[in-house]
């Protein structure tokens, strides 16, 4: 059965919010991107260690995480700089402009549920361009279901942008701390098959095969009968 270390109120390491014995951030490693990354957090996502907009605050050295409470309205000026373009991805919003340059953008994701993305996305609404990206394929965010085909988590949707702007080294750098992060959050709730079926498509185990190995021992440990 699976494990939630939020209910259990097991011990959490600081950074990456997992407990001890699943710990990844000696795999942690910074992505150059050169897009102004902002995550607009429903506050009820601060506390969920899954969350990917922490993960994407972790690993991308100029983002950003803002909570965003309905009684507390948010001011523009003290999350846009001057200076870039603000981007608000969004399902409905207008098709990837041509020609953008990355150094002038910034992004502002959308970290909730899809209720609390709509409340979020009100409140944000007319602060700059609203932009759809062309999305397709199966999330790889297992640690949750997502809300439908072709949906997919904050993270995911960043590698999409940056996939479209051509950033394939900050892309790919994304993707493997992404897909370190869902691994580690299965290990970390027992789902040790959906584990070892998530590593088996995944590009963690030849990039970063000693903290892969050393999870997978503990997996091992786990899966040993009592005494």
């Amino acid at each position: 059965m699976a494990r939630s270390v939020v209910l259990s109120q097991s011990p959490r390491c600081p950074r990456c919010q997992l407990p001890p014995r699943w710990c990844i951030c000696d795999g942690i490693r910074p992505v150059d991107c050169p897009v102004k990354v902002d995550v607009l957090m429903h506050h009820m996502e601060n506390w969920r260690p899954s969350s990917t907009g922490h993960l994407l605050k972790r690993v991308i050295p100029n983002a950003d995480v803002h909570l965003y409470r309905r009684e507390r309205p948010l001011v523009r000026d003290e999350i846009v700089p001057p200076g870039r373009t603000l981007w608000i991805l969004h399902p409905l919003g207008e098709p990837l402009p041509a020609a953008a340059a990355p150094a002038d953008l910034q992004v502002l994701l959308l970290d909730g549920t899809w209720r609390q993305s709509g409340d979020m996305f009100r409140a944000v609404e007319g602060w700059g361009r609203k932009v759809s990206l062309p999305m397709t394929g199966e999330s790889r965010y297992w640690l949750r279901t997502q809300a439908g085909e072709g949906k997919f988590c904050t993270a995911e949707a960043l590698l999409f942008l940056l996939a479209a702007l051509g950033l394939k080294q900050a892309e790919a750098d994304l993707r493997l701390q992404f897909e370190l992060h869902v691994y580690a959050g299965l290990c970390s709730r027992g789902a040790k098959a959906l584990a070892a079926e998530f590593l088996a498509d995944s590009p963690v185990h030849t990039e970063l095969p000693d903290l892969i190995d050393q999870l997978a021992r503990h997996r091992s440990r786990d899966a040993r009968p009592p005494a």
